[in-house]
């Protein structure tokens, strides 16, 4: 079985099978999907859809979904279907702190355990992301970040830090900071600061890039 990636057509590109559980795969195309605005903020979530775009049945679907609400990624009763979570603008300092925090030591955990075949799938997906922003195709900008941070973070082996991170996600104002005129390149290039940190083997470098990637982000939001 081979999931799609969520677009803004709602097509998809097609992604390689990895080890996780239909379950756990359902829910990743859907965070995907909520970060990159495929699935708008409270929009319906239809089990049966989703179901028949994956070409699966509706249990993966709504366990997915049961993981998702626990997560703050939607709301609602799963079994009748479910809604995307409403995103309050004012992402507070707290989220901010503790993405710093975690993220940093998930930086650190991949440039222990970066290979050269790491390295190749993290330089294509920051391509992508770049040539997507640069094709004024924001969604799917968003899409590609997703899954660029995501694998990026899963070379540490750090599943429960991970999934932390993954919950304060859905609490990140993605939305708004990607919405900035000229974001899309700056984000590109500091991208492009951590994978240099990571391939020289420098972990304080590589931390020190991902938090500054982080904080750029933010400032966007804060009144000049």
């Amino acid at each position: 079985m081979r999931f799609p990636a969520a677009d803004a057509a709602g097509r998809g590109a097609m992604q390689p099978l990895d080890l996780r559980t239909k379950e756990e795969q359902v829910a990743d195309f859907l965070r995907e999907g909520i970060i990159s605005g495929v699935f708008a903020r409270g929009s319906r979530l239809k089990q049966a859809e989703i179901a028949e775009r994956l070409q699966l049945s509706i249990t993966p679907v709504r366990e997915a979904l049961k993981l998702l609400e626990a997560e703050g990624y939607v709301t609602g009763d799963s079994y009748r279907g479910a809604c995307v979570a409403p995103f309050d603008a004012s992402a507070s300092e707290e989220v901010l702190e503790l993405r710093l925090l975690l993220e940093s030591r998930l930086i650190r955990g991949t440039a222990e355990k970066l290979s050269t075949q790491d390295i190749t799938e993290l330089r294509s997906l920051a391509d992508e992301f770049e040539q997507a922003f640069n094709a004024g195709d924001r969604a799917g900008a968003r899409g590609i970040n997703y899954r660029f941070h995501r694998r990026m973070y899963s070379i540490a082996d750090m599943p429960q830090t991970l999934h932390f991170v993954q919950i304060l996600w859905a609490r990140y104002p993605f939305d708004l900071i990607n919405a900035v005129e000229g974001r899309g390149r700056e984000a590109a290039k500091e991208h492009d600061a951590i994978l240099r940190a990571l391939l020289d083997g420098d972990a304080s470098a590589a931390m020190l890039a991902m938090r500054k990637h982080i904080e750029s982000g933010w400032s966007l939001l804060k009144p000049k």
